[in-house]
């Protein structure tokens, strides 16, 4: 949302007022905040106080390293739900100080503070280190303020504010060659300075500027991050208004927002994930390759079966068979109740399968909307369980479904009947669930269940409630650490119901590029899993692109073959070749490199769920923050901390990457390349660039190994890449229990060898 028409002027349709004064500072008795009373005009006499509106900002120690700053016109303006959940696991202490001297009035958060100009005359608030090592941002002159749309001629016209909206906004500043990152997956450049960001959740594909997942959170190379805490509509013009200033501006009467200060990047997102939750922890099963039936596609029991025998038959095992939408009556979407003509013994079906031996679990496609053609529709509706238009209607559409209501989850009967749904469906011997949709929320004509609830503030907000309800079903049923959702629309906090994958994609490079942003953009807002569809989604992968999609998509933390109206197993690509490069052997050989993996993979995803990080895909950022290169790089990836990724994305296997400084080795040659620089390779479809970090203790899984869930501890190969003292590795059982740790001693040995059991083996990579 733009305000002004260049430097100088206001935008036309808009008037804009700003904080020009910091008139009174007052001190809250518990000495851990500040309350700012700042006039829009310089005043300087008592006749100024008059017809002179003013805006309210509060500065508060939150905890160490984070302050929050709120901004409000008119508090006497109602306040309504819903509200992120903060501090899910508890609230840290805090470690809060004010003080006055010459410079100004100082107030600290532990490692942070915000120190206030001394002349009132002059708005100028700073965010610093504590100990003064370090400038993060500022609020400085018309950074802070209010404005109407359209612009009023007269304060009289504002008795009646249902003819105008109200505006809050906050400039903070952007320094020298600082990027911005995160706002959450979002598909376009990495770094946002120069983009306009609006967080409103959109099923809009990720070939546009929409985004399934907007996350109210960004993170700044200059060490500090910023959430803002609405599920609101949230506008920003990150450098695009201002170009040296970061506008953020939500409709209504205050806007609230948190600066958190690492100075690392991942102390940021150990703080932010504080604030909103971290992941929960995810099966190992899940690691393993999922298999879907597409979207528009034609299927029963035997198509299911033929294609689990065609991928035993090839040596890909699949850990999770998924059911796409036909699994449900057309037109019926989403009553949970199986296609009786298609599956008409839908319990006996699962259990033939995972008796079989071919698959292990399966997964069902659901969302939280209801087609008017099911019987259960009217029930439904009988009940309260259904949105309503302000006239008592049930709110349909026919947009996805005929006459589509959508699940109120502001009505806890609903949500008992929705979850009764979901415990319907494990009776049948399912064992997670994909949650689709949950994007095109309404916020006009509606009624909510619950009155106090905004519905604007619904909209971005109903991803949250709709995947929380699943998730806690499924760790109901299957245990807290066994629960698995593959959601697609979330917020700030849906990371704590893992896991998301990245939405409609098209079967292009293009397209798996723009993926690959888009997971880590994601990834930066605390998200430690993420998927996305191999192949893509819409159209038909040339078999070149297919592959390089398998490559890329098994060394995500979780990977899914699904399309749309085309089918996804390998010899539908390229008609069943039989060469050692067809879709079939390359998606063979990189599912097993996936297995060998998993005691590496399973031990770093418990560090980066204790972190609030992401597991893969990790962005360069994180683990090399002083490299002003890593800030841009988003055609790679780190896979844990240690383990670096570039997907190709030339039907010719040329491929350009970058490796940081540092001894890095070729995971299937044991080349050594040193960074920083740029490097360019060609590779078939059985490798692309991934380079093991130096000072890796690498466990991997015995060679030839095929499964996802196996003992970690025994017949492994432990690989030392340039390992010098104090380089260690987790090991970390099937059940995701950490069992200890192997280390390298002073005198090169390695501590923790008894741990390891079977025919384990120890090689030095030099």
């Amino acid at each position: 949302m733009k305000f002004r028409d260049g430097m100088w002027l206001p935008i036309e349709g808009k008037r804009t007022e700003y904080a020009e004064d910091i008139y009174t500072i007052t001190k809250r008795p518990d000495g851990r905040a500040l309350s700012l009373l700042c006039p829009t005009k310089h005043v300087r006499s008592r006749g100024d106080t008059l017809n002179l509106p003013t805006v309210t900002l509060d500065l508060e120690a939150v905890f160490d390293g984070v302050i929050s700053v709120e901004v409000t016109h008119w508090s006497g303006a109602a306040n309504k739900g819903p509200h992120f959940d903060l501090f899910p696991d508890g609230k840290p202490q805090d470690d809060a100080s004010i003080s006055v001297s010459d410079k100004g009035t100082t107030i600290a958060s532990g490692s942070v503070s915000a120190t206030i100009h001394p002349d009132q005359h002059t708005f100028d608030i700073r965010f610093h280190a504590t100990d003064g090592s370090k400038h993060l941002t500022s609020l400085l002159n018309r950074s802070v303020g209010f404005a109407y749309g359209p612009a009023p001629s007269t304060p009289i016209q504002l008795d009646d504010m249902r003819n105008f909206d109200h505006y809050v906004f906050t400039q903070t500043t952007l320094g020298v060659g600082e990027t911005v990152h995160g706002l959450g997956e979002r598909f376009g450049a990495f770094n946002k300075v120069g983009q306009s960001v609006t967080l409103w959740n959109s099923d809009g594909g990720t070939s546009s500027e929409q985004a399934y997942k907007n996350v109210s959170f960004w993170l700044s190379n200059r060490g500090y991050g910023v959430f803002i805490d609405t599920p609101d509509k949230v506008d920003l013009e990150v450098g695009s208004e201002r170009s040296c200033r970061v506008q953020t501006s939500v409709k209504g009467q205050r806007l609230k927002w948190y600066l958190i200060y690492g100075p690392s990047p991942k102390e940021v997102l150990y703080k932010y994930t504080t604030l909103t939750g971290r992941a929960g922890r995810v099966p190992a099963w899940s690691f393993g390759l999922w298999l879907s039936t597409s979207f528009t596609t034609s299927y029963d029991e035997k198509t299911v079966s033929s294609f689990l025998e065609g991928m035993a038959t090839r040596d890909i095992p699949v850990e999770v068979f998924h059911y796409d939408c036909f699994w449900l009556k057309a037109f019926h979407w989403c009553d949970f109740v199986f296609d009786t003509e298609m599956f008409p013994e839908p319990s006996n079906m699962i259990s033939r399968l995972k008796s079989s031996g071919l698959v292990k679990k399966i997964c069902v496609w659901t969302n939280p909307y209801l087609g008017q053609a099911s019987p259960v529709f009217k029930m439904a509706a009988e009940k309260g369980y259904l949105l309503r238009r302000k006239n008592g209607d049930i709110w349909q559409t026919d947009l996805w479904q005929a006459g589509m209501g959508i699940v109120d989850f502001t009505n806890p009967e609903a949500t008992k009947w929705f979850v009764s749904c979901m415990e319907t469906l494990f009776d049948t011997g399912v064992s997670a669930i994909k949650t689709d949709f949950g994007e095109r929320i309404p916020v006009d004509d509606v009624q909510w269940f619950d009155p106090s609830v905004d519905p604007s503030k619904m909209h971005n907000y109903y991803s949250f409630v709709y995947n929380k309800a699943v998730y806690e079903a499924l760790q109901k049923r299957h245990g807290k650490c066994e629960a698995v959702v593959f959601a697609r629309a979330s917020t700030a906090g849906c990371q704590r119901f893992p896991l998301q994958w990245g939405g409609d994609c098209e079967s292009t490079p293009e397209a798996m590029a723009e993926s690959l942003r888009g997971g880590l953009s994601l990834g930066l807002c605390g998200f430690s899993f993420w998927s996305v569809d191999i192949g893509g989604f819409e159209g038909y992968p040339s078999p070149w692109i297919y592959k390089r999609w398998v490559a890329f998509g098994l060394l995500t933390s979780h990977s899914r073959l699904h399309g749309s109206n085309s089918y996804r197993v390998p010899w539908t690509i390229d008609n069943d070749d039989q060469g050692e490069q067809s879709c079939a052997k390359t998606l063979a050989r990189w599912t097993a490199l996936k297995a060998r993996l998993m005691p590496y993979l399973y031990a770093q995803a418990a560090e980066a769920i204790a972190g609030g990080l992401p597991l893969s895909v990790r962005a360069m950022c994180l683990e090399f923050p002083e490299d002003p290169t890593s800030w841009y790089l988003d055609r790679q990836f780190m896979l844990g901390s240690k383990l670096l990724v570039a997907p190709v994305f030339e039907e010719t296997g040329d491929v350009e990457f970058y490796l940081p400084e540092g001894r890095w080795t070729n995971f299937f040659t044991g080349e050594v390349k040193s960074g920083p620089r740029w490097v360019k390779e060609k590779h078939d479809f059985d490798t692309l660039p991934f380079y093991v970090r130096e000072n890796t203790v690498l466990v991997l899984g015995k060679e030839g190994e095929r499964r996802t869930v196996y003992n970690y501890l025994e017949d492994v190969e432990v690989r030392l890449y340039h390992a010098t003292t104090g380089a260690e590795a987790q090991l970390v059982d099937s059940d995701g229990n950490e069992k200890g740790r192997l280390k390298i001693d002073t005198n090169s040995s390695v501590i923790g060898q008894d741990l390891l059991q079977g025919n384990s083996s120890i090689q030095i990579i030099s």
